[in-house]
Parts: C-alpha cells; structure tokens; sequence
C-alpha cells in the first residue's frame, strides 16, 4: 500500500553504498524513517540535498505493516524550494539545531495536524524572515511546547519548573544560589518572546546562548529521554555576540 503525503525532513544517516535513512515528520502518519535508495550516487547530482533538515517534501511512500520495520519512499520531490534557509550559515546552524530537537521530542507515528501546520509554517517564516532571526530559535521553542503538552504562559511558569528540578539534583547547573538569582533575571526576557517578541530587549548572543540552555532543561524536564542536543554546541558558536 502506498500514501502521498507532505514531510518534513528531520535527518538523515548513511545506509550502506549510496542509500540513507531518513527520519520524516510526515503530515499523515507522523514520524516515520524511510529507505532512499540511490540518493548519494554521484549522478544525477543533488538528490542528497533534498533531505538536509527541514527540507519540505511531497512523498509517495510505502505503508508498513505494523511490526516489519523500515519501508520505503516511491517518489519524492521538494514540495517548496527554500530560498536562504540552507545556504545561510546562521539560519541553516539554527535549522539543523530545531531539527534535532523535535527529532528527539516527537516521535509519535499517527496524524497531527496543527504540529505539521506550525512545523510547515514556521519553517517558511523563517526562511523568509530577514531581520530578528537571532531570536528564532527561541520563539519556536517556546511555542513548540505548546503543541507537545507542556505550553507555558509566563517566563516564571517555566524558570519555576528549571529551579525546582535544579534544587532536587545534585550538581545540576541550576541549583546553586548565584545560578537561581540568574534564572529569576531571565523571567523578562523569556515573558517578551512570549507576550511582545518584536520589544525582545535580549542584549547579546552570550545571553541567547543561556536562555536556549534553560529552554532545553525545561524540555528534558518533560520528554522523556530527550537527553543532551549535539548541535547546541554548533549553533552556540555562530551567535551573533
């Protein structure tokens, strides 16, 4: 049995000479991870750019039966060509960073429609957006948490739960006194991303850094083996100061 469905690229792993795995959050049956065969074959040239992440997609592909594993995509295309998204290093550091993230927090296999209308859309916004998108990741965190079960209201809803589950673990980077008084400081910030974005008075990229490193504990606080995001890092390096 085979489905057209619209999906969006989250990653992507080598699989054997020339093929990839591919994990695709699809608008139709949610997360699914895909055979490509031929993909990395030197001819015909940019196939593999198809699945960098957030790439938009339309598929054909292989249903599998519940419990056979793996299946197969028949056809796919770009479904809207991406015009600075991955060529931009910033924007494309940002994008591989927000992939991971909801590649690690969503991981249901059923329908979910407003999750792919947000995913589909700001994934455009983004790619469109020519200035404040220092502050993007950010904003699609906070109102990603929303659509995963755990949305928040307040910048003090969310520091709370951080400094709660800071005081219960030892060594944990916010339980000290000097690291809870930081929190409390990032209560506006987090409450002008929330409430009026465009006033964001964040002053630099040391303090973005910070604010996505609370964002991502509160995130661990509530999914479940979300464990550490590798391109944190990668994303912390470019910035802007």
């Amino acid at each position: 049995m085979q489905i057209k469905t619209r999906g969006i690229v989250l990653s992507y792993m080598k699989y054997r000479e020339t093929s990839i795995i591919t994990r695709i959050y699809t608008e139709r049956l949610g997360v699914q991870s895909y055979v490509v065969n031929g993909v990395r074959k030197a001819k015909p040239p940019g196939r593999i750019a198809l699945f960098q992440p957030f790439t938009l997609l339309e598929l054909v592909a292989y249903v599998a039966r519940p419990g056979s594993g793996l299946t197969r995509l028949a056809e796919f295309r770009c479904a809207e060509p991406l015009r600075t998204l991955p060529y931009d290093v910033q924007k494309s550091s940002v994008g591989l960073f927000l992939s991971e993230v909801v590649g690690r927090a969503v991981r249901e296999e059923e329908q979910n429609e407003p999750l792919f209308r947000f995913l589909h859309d700001s994934i455009l916004a983004f790619d469109e957006q020519e200035v404040g998108t220092e502050n993007f990741a950010l904003l699609f965190l906070l109102h990603l948490t929303t659509y995963l079960g755990f949305g928040i209201s307040s910048g003090g809803e969310l520091t709370d739960q951080v400094v709660l589950a800071g005081h219960g673990a030892a060594g944990s980077a916010f339980s000290t006194g000097p690291a809870v008084l930081r929190l409390r400081e990032f209560e506006l910030y987090f409450d002008e991303l929330l409430h009026d974005p465009a006033r964001s008075t964040i002053p630099n990229g040391r303090v973005r850094r910070e604010l996505l490193a609370v964002l991502i504990r509160y995130y661990q606080l509530h999914v479940e083996q979300l464990g550490e995001i590798k391109s944190l890092d990668i994303l912390s390096q470019v910035l802007a100061e």
